[in-house]
């Protein structure tokens, strides 16, 4: 069984005059358990919508999302969501950020140190445990977030373009240790992004959406060994096919 299946999954967006926005027709999806999936397209295409369907914050209009074949019913601990934006608290240090949706849920201060100090250790921050947010570069502040996110232990791992405003080279960086963060916890992880130079990069399986309406144009399996040669003809050729895929069904549209 799918441990995210969407199923039907159709969302409008009302408007103040005229017929409503449909940012989603009839999707259907299905992601096995500790797959890496990014999820591709044209700006407004419905990614993040689709995302945030997934992480409840938002509700389907038509169809829905079952997650371990449970209907999901807005925000729980079992997803796990990191955003562009940082959302680190400015007053709060890198460890007490970690630990803050544990605090949240009661659990006693020595237990949720432990288990921040774990997620510290994998994001290789552990002598940054008491600076703050403002102290650290982008990347380390994004690292944060991701080790937030982990402390909850979640099911699945959800990211709206998490490195989107990283330079070039930071951003490099980061999918390499985002790769070995998968790793080491095994999550599932549906990754929203831009770039597909990036998708091709990180993913097993590549999901297009078509423009809006955002409808799957394509899901691709990404069958490169990791870590991946970015220059390697192989992964020119996933890149070229994707791009291509994108194209047309804009053009078709």
């Amino acid at each position: 069984m799918s441990v995210v299946s969407v199923q039907h999954v159709t969302k409008l967006f009302a408007r103040d005059e005229g017929e409503p926005t449909i940012a989603l027709k009839d999707v259907n999806l299905e992601i096995e358990e500790k797959q890496f999936i990014c999820i591709v397209g044209a700006s407004g295409c419905g990614k993040t919508t689709l995302l945030r369907i997934i992480a409840g914050l938002e509700t389907t209009t038509e169809g829905a999302i079952l997650l371990d074949g449970v209907p999901v019913e807005g925000t729980d601990t079992d997803r796990g969501m990191v955003f562009q934006e940082y959302s680190l608290f400015p007053w709060k240090s890198v460890i007490d950020n970690i630990a803050f949706s544990l605090e949240m849920q009661g659990i006693p201060k020595a237990e949720r140190r432990q288990m921040a100090e774990k997620y510290l250790k994998i994001i290789h921050l552990e002598q940054f445990r008491d600076a703050y947010p403002h102290e650290l570069s982008g990347g380390m502040r994004q690292r944060v977030a991701i080790a937030r996110a982990l402390a909850n232990d979640p099911k699945v791992l959800l990211m709206d373009e998490p490195f989107g405003a990283l330079d070039a080279q930071t951003r490099n960086v980061m999918q390499r240790e985002l790769l070995e963060i998968w790793a080491e916890t095994q999550k599932t992880i549906i990754f929203v992004t831009h770039s597909v130079d990036e998708a091709v990069f990180l993913a097993d399986k590549i999901v297009i959406l078509s423009p809006r309406p955002g409808k799957i144009e394509e899901v691709i399996s990404v069958d490169l060994p990791r870590m991946r040669d970015r220059t390697a003809p192989k992964f020119a050729e996933f890149r070229k096919h994707i791009l291509e895929s994108m194209e047309k069904s804009a053009i078709i549209r």
